[in-house]
């Protein structure tokens, strides 16, 4: 089966540096259009709402969900939700756009069920100490919280055979640059 050149879904353990790469592809990339994420999750410091994600209340939340206007969305962590919207992607697709989708394992999982012929990218770590000093290093998590992230993203990193693609973030430059080149786009400087 050929694979939909419009639609690429990047997913990863958690900590792996997916919004590091996305935001990279964001700020040199143009010609990528990055879906923006609905989350229930409060804003980090520096987070613009319809730049960063669509922060929603719970309640925005389950109306959505109930509204079938997500194409993917998941708990993660136990306590944040994030989704997709269904029409901002399909919106662009159809205006002929590179759409990345910079979404968890769950979502991942969720997209290939609806859109099987997209191309889906595994953002891995270099090294697992390197994760556990990212996670510990950006310093947004309890130390509590940071203990359940590594258990979910010991679980994440077991499902790298699901993807047509990896890409080691060892250099964020060249994993985004990598990542393009996945897409079917040439990379800048090439």
């Amino acid at each position: 089966m050929s694979k939909n050149p419009g639609l690429t879904v990047l997913a990863g353990p958690t900590a792996v540096g997916k919004g590091t790469v996305s935001t990279y592809i964001r700020d040199n990339y143009p010609e990528v259009w990055l879906s923006v994420s609905a989350t229930t999750r409060a804003a980090r410091p520096g987070e613009q709402d319809g730049v960063h994600y669509f922060f929603k209340t719970a309640e925005e939340f389950d109306d959505l969900v109930a509204a079938g206007e997500l194409l993917e969305w998941a708990v993660v962590h136990g306590c944040n939700r994030y989704g997709t919207l269904r029409s901002t992607v399909n919106a662009a697709i159809a205006e002929g756009k590179s759409v990345l989708l910079e979404i968890d394992l769950q979502g991942a999982r969720q997209v290939k069920e609806a859109v099987p012929d997209a191309n889906f990218v595994f953002l891995a770590p270099p090294s697992w100490d390197e994760m556990v000093r990212r996670l510990v290093g950006r310093g947004t998590e309890t130390p509590e919280e940071q203990q359940r992230r590594l258990e979910t993203a010991k679980l994440e990193l077991a499902a790298e055979p699901e993807f047509d693609h990896t890409v080691i973030n060892d250099d964020v430059r060249r994993a985004a640059d990598e990542l393009v080149s996945l897409m079917g786009l040439t990379p800048h400087g090439r």
